[in-house]
C-alpha cells in the first residue's frame, strides 16, 4: 500500500506544511506514505507523469486557490492511467463545499473537511491495516455515504513538528505555525470561520525556533493569521528571538500593528535589522467599509505604530490594502492608497478581493453586488460601486507600483516625482496610462530599461526638472549596483576623470558626482540643489540590510 500525499505550491521556493503535518501526524504508517510536491509552472503532464511511475494506490491533494486548475486536470487523467487509485482532497478549496465537489467529481473517493491531522490518521489506517470502514472515521465527505460527522479542532500542542530534516526544504521558504484561527472577523477571510484562537505552548515554539536558528535557515514565515493577538504569547517569542538572534534568519509575522503595546514595540525596537519582518493588513481607510466587512481596526492608532516602527530603520515593514470592498468606489480606493502610500511601507501590497468559498462575503454576494470570476482565484470584476473599467485601471496602478514602488529601486526619484502629480496615487494611474499608450504592458521593459522608461515618463509630466530625474536615477540604480556600463541618461564624467582616479581607492567601489543633494529623501530638500558637485562612493561590500543598498559616502 502506497499514499502519496499531494502539494501543488505557486512557486518552487514555497513548500506546503500540510502534507509534511500529515505524514509525520500518522507516523505509524510512514513507510507507506510519501509526500510530493510540485509547481503550477510545470507541465500538468510532467506532474501525472511524476505521480504514475510513484505508483500510488491513494493520492491525497492539498486544495487552494492557486492550485485548484492543475488538480482538476490532474484529476481527471489518474484515473484513466491509475484505474484502481483512490482520490482524496483536502484543503480550503474543497472544504467548505465538498458535497458539490464529490458531484463534479465521481472519480473522487472522498474530502478532508476541516483539520485533517486525525482524520488522515485513521484514513491510512484504514488503508495500511484494512481494518474498520471510512464512514465510521468523523471528519470527512465521502463519495457514497456523505458528510460523516464533526470532528473537533485539534490542540496545537499535538501538532506534530516535521522539520526534523531539512534536506527535502533546500532553498525554500519554512513555513511555521503557533497558532490556529482568529478573534476577528473579517467578512472577506476563513480565518474569521475559526474564531477560537489555539495557541502552541512556549515550550515547545522555543525550541522548534532553535532548530531553525541553529540550522541557519534564511527565512521562517509564520502562518499565524494575527500573530499579536496574544501579548504574552508574542513577547515570549520576540525575546527569544532577540536574544536568540544567529545574525542570518529572518522571521516573518502578519500582525494587528494597532495591538503592539509598550513592550512589544521596545524589543521591536532592539532588534537587528532584517531579524523580522512584519505585514500589517490595512485593506481599507474608508470607515463605513472597515465597518461593512467587520474589521477591527484603530486606523490612527496604527498610523502612529507604523510611524514609529518606521522611524527605528530595522524592521521592514508590508502594509496590504484589498480594491473590490464593500462601499470601495475608486475614488475612496484611492483616498485609502494616498493614505497608506503616506505610512511609508516598505512594501504597499494591492490586493483584489477574493470571493472564497465558505467565507461570510461569499454568502452576501447579491448585496454588494458582487461579480467575481468562476474560476480560481474568484477574483472581483465588479461590485455596487466599483464598475469592471475602473477594475482595469487599479490592475494597472497595481503594476506599476509592483514595478516602481516595491521593487525599491526608485526611491529618490519617485520622492520628488510624486509632487508633480495631485497624489500618489495620481501618479501611478498616469505611469499605468503611459505604459499602455506606449504599448509597456504587452512588450514590458527589463529591469534596466525601466530606468529609461522612468525618465521619459518624468520628462513629459515635469520636463523642467530633466537634469534633476536624470541625477536620481543614477542615484537610484548605482544604490542598487555597479553598472557594467553607465546608463545613457547620467552625467558625463569625462571633464572629472583625472580627480575621480584620485578619489579612487577601491575598484570594487563606484564614484559618481552630483549637483543635487539625490541622498536626501526630502523632495524640496533634493530639489535645491548643490553649490559645488559633490563625489559619492558607492560601497556594494556593506550593503543596508534591509534595503540591500550600497553603503554611501561623500568624499572630501
Amino acid at each position: 500500500m502506497k499514499i502519496l500525499l499531494t502539494a501543488v505550491n505557486a512557486k518552487y521556493i514555497h513548500s506546503n506544511p500540510a502534507v509534511h503535518i500529515l505524514k509525520t501526524y500518522a507516523a505509524e504508517w510512514s513507510d507507506h506514505i510519501e509526500v510530493a510536491e510540485y509547481t503550477i509552472n510545470q507541465q500538468t503532464e510532467s506532474i501525472l507523469a511524476d505521480i504514475y511511475n510513484r505508483k500510488p494506490n491513494v493520492i491525497a491533494f492539498s486544495c487552494y486557490i492557486w492550485n485548484w486548475n492543475t488538480i482538476e486536470r490532474l484529476i481527471g487523467e489518474l484515473p484513466k492511467i491509475l484505474p484502481q487509485i483512490q482520490i482524496w482532497l483536502g484543503g480550503p478549496e474543497v472544504t467548505y463545499d465538498a458535497t458539490k465537489r464529490l458531484e463534479e467529481l465521481p472519480a473522487v473517493t472522498g474530502v478532508f473537511v476541516g483539520e485533517g491531522e486525525e482524520s488522515f490518521r485513521d484514513v491510512a489506517t484504514y488503508y495500511c491495516s484494512k481494518t474498520g470502514s471510512l464512514e465510521q472515521i468523523p471528519g470527512l465527505c465521502l463519495q457514497q455515504y456523505g458528510y460523516t460527522g464533526n470532528r473537533q479542532p485539534m490542540e496545537m500542542d499535538r501538532v506534530p513538528f516535521f522539520y526534523n530534516d531539512l534536506t527535502d526544504f533546500e532553498n525554500k521558504i519554512m513555513y511555521y505555525e503557533s497558532s490556529r484561527g482568529c478573534p476577528f472577523s473579517c467578512s472577506y477571510c476563513l480565518s474569521s470561520v475559526d474564531k477560537k484562537v489555539r495557541l502552541r505552548s512556549l515550550s515547545l515554539v522555543l525550541p522548534e525556533l532553535q532548530f531553525f536558528l541553529d540550522k541557519k535557515v534564511p527565512q521562517v514565515k509564520f502562518v499565524d493569521r494575527t500573530f499579536n493577538c496574544n501579548h504574552a504569547h508574542a513577547i515570549g517569542i520576540w525575546k527569544y528571538l532577540l536574544e536568540h538572534d544567529n545574525g542570518v534568519t529572518n522571521f516573518h509575522f502578519e500582525i494587528s500593528a494597532d495591538l503592539l503595546n509598550e513592550e512589544e514595540l521596545d524589543i521591536l525596537s532592539r532588534m537587528r535589522p532584517g531579524l523580522v519582518q512584519l505585514e500589517i493588513g490595512v485593506q481599507s481607510t474608508n470607515p463605513k467599509t472597515i465597518q461593512k466587512i467587520h474589521r477591527t481596526m484603530d486606523l490612527d492608532k496604527l498610523k502612529q505604530i507604523v510611524a514609529r516602527i518606521h522611524e527605528m530603520r530595522n524592521i521592514h515593514q508590508h502594509i496590504d490594502l484589498i480594491a473590490g470592498l464593500p462601499y470601495e468606489d475608486y475614488a475612496s480606493f484611492a483616498d485609502s492608497f494616498n493614505e497608506v502610500y503616506a505610512m511609508q511601507p516598505d512594501q504597499l501590497q494591492m490586493g483584489f478581493l477574493k470571493v472564497l468559498k465558505g467565507a461570510y462575503m461569499a454568502a452576501h454576494t447579491a448585496d454588494y453586488g458582487l461579480v467575481f470570476g468562476s474560476y480560481p482565484p474568484y477574483e472581483v470584476l465588479a461590485t455596487n460601486w466599483l464598475g469592471y473599467a475602473e477594475v482595469l485601471k487599479l490592475k494597472k496602478v497595481e503594476e506599476m507600483v509592483e514595478l516602481y514602488y516595491n521593487s525599491n529601486q526608485f526611491v529618490h526619484t519617485l520622492c520628488v516625482l510624486e509632487k508633480a502629480f495631485a497624489s500618489p496615487f495620481a501618479m501611478f494611474e498616469t505611469l499605468g496610462n503611459y505604459f499602455e499608450e506606449n504599448g509597456l504592458f504587452v512588450n514590458k521593459p527589463a529591469r534596466s530599461y525601466r530606468y529609461e522608461v522612468l525618465l521619459e515618463f518624468a520628462m513629459s509630466y515635469d520636463k523642467e526638472n530633466t537634469a534633476l530625474y536624470k541625477e536620481l536615477l543614477t542615484y537610484d540604480i548605482y544604490l542598487r549596483e555597479k553598472c557594467k556600463s553607465r546608463p545613457t541618461f547620467a552625467t558625463d564624467l569625462s571633464a572629472y576623470r583625472n580627480e575621480l582616479r584620485k578619489r579612487e581607492k577601491d575598484k570594487r567601489n563606484h564614484i559618481d558626482i552630483f549637483c543635487f543633494p539625490v541622498w536626501e529623501t526630502d523632495a524640496q530638500k533634493i530639489q535645491k540643489g548643490t553649490k559645488v558637485p559633490v563625489f559619492l562612493e558607492f560601497d556594494y561590500e556593506k550593503r543596508d540590510p534591509l534595503t540591500h543598498n550600497a553603503k554611501v559616502r561623500k568624499l572630501l
